[in-house]
């Protein structure tokens, strides 16, 4: 088991393939990750939860952005129906 801000990843070896397989775990989204020995596990592990959590900041900002969006124009909607 690997640590990371907070997150847990779960790492096997591929014999045949020679290489090790990792996901994290505790997530409703699949982040899957891979290296060819420890250092590279490691590193990649790393690098694949700061791409998550960046795609969750930019993910919940464009929500956030679309819901302002929607809320302004269905008040001009219903504004310009009753405006004179």
């Amino acid at each position: 088991m690997m640590k990371y801000k907070g997150y847990w990843g779960e790492v096997t070896f591929d014999d045949e393939a020679k290489i090790f397989h990792g996901e994290v775990i505790g997530l409703k989204d699949v982040i899957t990750f891979q290296g060819k020995n420890v250092d590279e596990i490691e590193q990649a592990f790393k690098d694949s939860i700061d791409d998550y959590l960046t795609w969750c900041q930019v993910h919940i900002f464009s929500n956030s952005i679309n819901w302002h969006q929607k809320k302004f124009a269905l008040f001009m909607k219903v504004y310009s129906n009753i405006a004179p």
